[in-house]
């Protein structure tokens, strides 16, 4: 045999075995246990650090919430979101994935979009609170204010009234007048598997756990095991000691995160590429591919962790939604689009959801969290709310775009949630009647990727239930 036919008949070989590596792993666990038991045998029963269960969680959403939280994605509202894709990463050179067709975003024409959305997707406020008029005494001395104020004051008073409102934020906003921001239809441009994997976004949620969690880097996390790389049990064990020995306000954010990633992983293992051919597209469930995600056995442990923090990072969200509440029960508040009837109704079904959510019989009780000394308290919220914004601007890394797309919706959606948990004062001091602006204000951006980001939490517990079935009929 000629050393070129051998060179080639190696790289062949090398290449038959990393295809059938991961069958021979998945046939050969299929023998010493069922599939279902290894990822959702740990899925159950009490939450750590939290009074709920997972069960509860699981009969509230599938049977309760899930479908009219999804009915209300569908309005005009929340479909249209407006973002910046094409931000530079602050930290690294991002080769961009554009090239892979199903990481394209088709953002919308401007005639796609309700003129009522893109009249006032810059006012926090509703159209009816900015058309009322100012009182004529306050309107005289805000006119003799005015007056003596020069160019560079007026200036500074804005950015001051815009620091104020980046002060209370989680995670980086994007500028909507920015002429880089477009709207995005979500019904049109799905979360889903779009290929893009390997190093590049390894790089990204590397950078998040390692720099973001308040991780020494003496302590190796446990990591989903692959041909070059596999976690040993005391790289775990050590890991979720040291953990343990945190205090609970960064256990929790270690655990948003994890659950945050697990959602994401499910939602690709729920809509994956199964068929593409000339002739059709078709997405589904890959459970082979959910296997590999979160089955124990080939997580080394870690799977079934991430999906009990999935659950964590719900209770988390519904509790923002129910606390939320008063913010949108105000009489200025509407969901507007111009199209009243629609406006009304869409309003109505928003409340709805949000009695139901302060209805949970089981929430976290976020009083647990920065209860410490005062000034010690303050700074660790300011710590994890700039590793949080921090991890907003992480996002801007991705290089492919869906992707990109949905994963800065939901980090500013969670990080909208954290910015209402720890608002309490401000939503309790809001004034009861409409000719004032309230303390507290969220803007539609902020309003409709807390509903959207939840919608996905939601949507992935919903679909555990369809993996759970799946896994099962294969036994």
């Amino acid at each position: 045999m000629t050393q070129g036919v051998w060179c080639s008949f190696q790289t062949d070989l090398v290449m038959m075995k990393k295809k059938l590596l991961p069958l021979v792993l998945l046939l050969l666990l299929s023998v010493s246990g069922c599939a279902d038991s290894r990822c959702f045998c740990q899925v159950t029963g009490d939450l750590d650090d939290c009074t709920c269960d997972v069960e509860t969680i699981d009969g509230f959403n599938n049977d309760q919430l899930f479908s009219k939280l999804q009915t209300l994605l569908e309005s005009d509202y929340f479909r249209f979101y407006k973002v910046n894709l094409n931000k530079a990463c602050p930290f690294w050179t991002v080769r961009s994935h554009c090239g892979l067709k199903d990481c394209a975003v088709q953002p919308c024409s401007p005639n796609e979009v309700p003129e009522g959305i893109r009249s006032s997707s810059h006012n926090k406020y509703s159209a009816e609170l900015n058309e009322q008029p100012v009182d004529c005494e306050q309107a005289g001395h805000l006119g003799a204010v005015d007056v003596s104020l020069s160019d560079e004051t007026r200036e500074a008073l804005l950015n001051w009234s815009r620091h104020d409102d980046e002060a209370e934020r989680f995670c980086v906003v994007d500028d909507e007048e920015s002429p880089d921001s477009q709207y995005v239809d979500l019904l049109l441009n799905p979360e889903r598997f779009t290929a893009y994997r390997g190093p590049e976004a390894w790089q990204i949620w590397n950078s998040i756990y390692e720099e973001n969690c308040f991780k020494p880097y003496t302590i190796k996390r446990p990591l989903i095991p692959n041909l070059f790389h596999s976690s040993s049990g005391s790289e775990a064990k050590t890991f979720y000691s040291w953990l343990e020995g945190q205090c609970v306000e960064k256990r929790a954010f270690y655990r948003l995160i994890s659950g945050l990633h697990a959602s994401i992983n499910i939602h690709l293992s729920a809509r994956y590429l199964l068929d593409d051919s000339w002739f059709q597209k078709k997405w589904g469930h890959n459970v082979s591919e959910f296997r590999q995600r979160f089955d124990s056995e080939l997580t080394a442990g870690e799977g079934p962790k991430r999906l009990r923090n999935l659950y964590f990072l719900f209770l988390i969200e519904l509790r923002a939604l129910a606390k939320a509440l008063p913010v949108f029960q105000q009489p200025s508040f509407r969901l507007y689009t111009g199209r009243p009837e629609e406006d009304r109704r869409h309003k109505e079904l928003l409340l709805h959801i949000l009695q139901l959510a302060r209805s949970f019989p089981l929430h976290f009780d976020e009083t647990s969290l920065f209860a410490g000394d005062e000034k010690e308290a303050a700074k660790l919220k300011e710590d994890i709310r700039l590793a949080f914004l921090n991890i907003s601007r992480i996002m801007d890394c991705v290089g492919c775009f869906k992707c990109r797309l949905w994963g800065k919706l939901q980090t500013q959606g969670l990080g909208t949630a954290l910015k209402i948990l720890f608002s309490e004062r401000q939503i309790e001091a809001l004034p009861t009647s409409s000719s004032k602006r309230p303390s507290f204000q969220l803007s539609r951006q902020e309003i409709s990727s807390l509903l959207n980001a939840f919608g996905r939490i939601s949507t992935s517990i919903r679909e555990l239930k369809n993996f759970r079935s799946l896994l099962a009929e294969e036994r």
